[in-house]
């Protein structure tokens, strides 16, 4: 578990071992067999036998953080709050052994992990781009809760420490020495221990500025009006971005404002008792099952077709250098895979490296890439205007119009010059890949990849079915987008297929909604306020009302004789048709843009669809809202568009900006009660139709998250 070493300087290092474990965590196993050695540290000291202490680890990791399995069985705050203040004791017994004590960080500290390192006198890291630091824990609904707030606060000040918990960044170690988050970086092990060692021999007191009569807080306590008015701002900040749907951010900037009015160890218990109370909230609960459990069975490959060895692509061929298809060919860049980029001439596939060059630059500006690394990585894409230049690729993806003719055409370029073993891929996002694979050579090997715009920063990708698609290009699919770190969720090739299909609803809803005769801006609103990315009359003109109306024709041509239109259908041909404003890029629809460019809602819609709704149920259309969406989730389930549960959650979060506080479409029925929701969803049938009727599956799946 730890292997303590003395050297003749009488500098003691401890590595963290876990037995059983791929990484080390700070839980209650490697507390309780530390606190001897911490005993026999203090007993070393006290005979003038130690001079100081290294702490680093064997794993490949530095310490991974808290047992979260643990912390989502919890649901009682007085049992957390007495665990969160054992793991406290524990870290002010390390940081007061009256020794000054270096954290040889080796590998990523992330959470708990980084709340260890803080608790250490000194922090040296080893400057590898594959070490992360930092405190994550917003992204799963929590905050630090071992001392991490105040230690970080007391480190760096209160406006400098907010935006480092709010945002959850993991920053690199180059990005973590710049804002004071460790105090040197080192090349190799060998150097960093040897850093350490120097430190210590150089440093007598072995005591931190809060425990001293004249440390202070870098830029002053909430006490000081200068302080107390950016805590305001910030608290507006939190107010306008969250929207009260998410308390995690404003837990942090209460600790930050009533921890720097009292005494450390006061301070500690704040948060300690603001750690608890959140966790048990159904909000973290929701967050942790979603963002942590279930992002790891798909990461495990739960879906993933059995049987197939691992594919490890080494060259992906692109077509189209569009946005798309330049966003794909930088994740593909930036995890080690080479890049065949074909337009209809060289010098439109250009753009595709200029692209990729642009974004490189301003990694390279923020210190998360080396100019020698970019340099290093734009030699691995070749631009083309030919197809046999695909002939080593081992996945061929064409990101071209959405226009059959045109993905027919390309395709048959492609595979003229690709082997029997490549794949051919297609992002699609409303073309059927059953009829474009009526095309290929090797319809087996042909298999959908819908990435979503912007590419770099939305962590899914749709891996689409086809009638003929074998089981093992699904899972050579899987294990290609698991390469570029997104996350695949495996889809069959039916109408809109699951993103852009639920999507839908939400949108159809909000028009139903403008044509019942509610304002357009409660519409909006509400949206925004469950906790939608965008209103769903502004997420239509995004997307344009007519791609919106061919989804629902495709609905339509599924379902045949058993398709009941939506009542948002006609508001649609009336706004394409007879107003001419179908909402794309170039021209308006429900929003108009002014003289700056800036949007506002049509000022015609008033005449159009007047407002003549006066008593509004404000908790009813925000339940519309989503119903419709956890519902037409849960026909996917049904139809079998989808096969589990953690794909429809978190094929919702990352695909369209389901609350991520609900924790995905599923997790939502789980948190409003499965039979209280069956039963108001009755209720909404009987007043607005059968868009609300409960699927089959939601009744037979008494447990929804198997």
């Amino acid at each position: 578990m730890i292997r303590y070493e003395k050297d003749i300087d009488n500098i003691v290092t401890l590595t963290l071992d876990m037995q059983g474990r791929k990484e080390n965590i700070l839980n209650h196993e490697i507390t309780a067999a530390l606190e001897p050695v911490l005993e026999h540290l203090k007993k070393e000291k006290a005979r003038r036998a130690l001079k100081g202490v290294v702490i680093t680890s064997n794993k490949k990791t530095f310490l991974a953080g808290g047992d979260l399995e643990y912390l989502y069985q919890c649901q009682d705050p007085k049992e957390m709050f007495e665990y969160t203040e054992k793991i406290n004791r524990f870290l002010r017994d390390l940081e007061r052994p009256g020794v000054p004590v270096v954290a040889a960080i080796n590998g990523s500290a992330l959470g708990m992990g980084f709340e260890l390192a803080l608790a250490c006198h000194h922090r040296i890291v080893l400057n590898r781009p594959d070490i992360k630091l930092g405190f994550p824990e917003i992204k799963v609904g929590l905050i630090p809760g071992n001392g991490g707030i105040i230690r970080l606060m007391w480190l760096l000040g209160i406006r400098k420490a907010f935006p480092i918990l709010e945002k959850g960044h993991r920053y690199l170690p180059l990005e973590a020495l710049e804002v004071g988050m460790v105090d040197e970086l080192a090349d190799t092990k060998r150097e960093m221990i040897e850093k350490a060692k120097d430190w210590l021999k150089s440093e007598t007191e072995g005591r931190r500025k809060w425990d001293t009569e004249y440390g202070t807080i870098p830029g002053g306590t909430a006490r000081e009006m200068r302080v107390a008015m950016e805590i305001s701002r910030l608290s507006a900040h939190i107010a306008a971005r969250y929207r009260g749907n998410f308390p995690a951010p404003q837990a942090i900037l209460n600790i930050l404002s009533e921890a720097s009015k009292v005494d450390f160890d006061t301070a500690t218990r704040i948060e300690s008792r603001y750690y608890s109370d959140l966790l048990c909230r159904p909000e973290s609960k929701n967050m942790i099952k979603t963002f942590w459990m279930e992002y790891r069975q798909i990461k495990s490959g739960i879906n993933r077709p059995k049987g197939f060895g691992k594919f490890r692509p080494k060259a992906v061929g692109i077509i189209g250098a569009g946005m798309m298809g330049s966003g794909i060919a930088y994740v593909c860049l930036m995890n080690g895979i080479r890049v065949v980029m074909k337009d209809v001439s060289k010098l439109i596939a250009e753009r595709a490296r200029d692209y990729v060059r642009s974004q490189f630059t301003g990694l390279v500006a923020a210190g998360r890439l080396t100019q020698p690394e970019m340099d290093r990585l734009l030699t691995n894409i070749v631009t083309t205007d030919v197809s046999s230049d695909f002939k080593d690729c081992d996945l061929v993806l064409e990101a071209v119009f959405e226009n059959h003719n045109v993905k027919v055409k390309v395709l048959k370029e492609a595979e003229e010059f690709m082997d029997e073993y490549s794949l051919f891929a297609s992002n699609t996002i409303s073309i059927p890949i059953t009829k474009l694979a009526q095309s290929s050579f090797r319809p087996e090997n042909y298999v959908g990849l819908h990435f979503f715009h912007p590419v770099s920063s939305i962590p899914l990708v749709e891996v689409i079915r086809g009638e003929q698609t074998s089981d093992e290009t699904i899972a050579r699919a899987f294990d290609f987008v698991r390469a570029i770190r997104k996350t695949p969720i495996i889809v069959k090739d039916s109408w809109g297929f699951y993103a852009a299909r639920v999507q839908n609803t939400y949108i159809l809803e909000g028009i139903t909604l403008l044509q019942e005769g509610y304002p357009p801006e409660l519409i909006e609103n509400l949206g925004t306020q469950v906790g939608m990315p965008t209103g769903a009359l502004r997420l239509a003109d995004e997307l344009s009302l007519k791609l919106v109306l061919k989804y629902e024709r495709q609905a339509a041509a599924h379902y045949g004789p058993k398709y009941i239109q939506h009542p948002a259908v006609a508001v649609l041909n009336h706004m394409i048709e007879e107003l001419d404003r179908p909402g794309t890029k170039t021209k308006p629809g429900f929003y108009e843009r002014g003289e700056e460019g800036a949007l506002s809602l049509w000022g015609g819609t008033a005449d159009i669809f007047p407002a003549n709704k006066t008593d509004f149920d404000l908790k009813e259309i925000e339940e519309r809202l989503l119903f419709v969406q956890v519902l037409e989730a849960v026909w996917c389930l049904h139809e079998k568009v989808i096969h589990l549960a953690p794909e429809a959650n978190l094929g919702s979060v990352f695909g369209w900006g389901f609350p991520a506080f609900k924790g995905g479409v599923i997790r939502f029925i789980e948190d409003y009660g499965r039979e209280t929701f069956i039963v108001r969803c009755g209720e909404l049938e009987t007043k607005f139709g059968p868009r609300f009727k409960v699927p089959g599956w939601l009744k037979r799946h008494p447990q929804l998250s198997d």
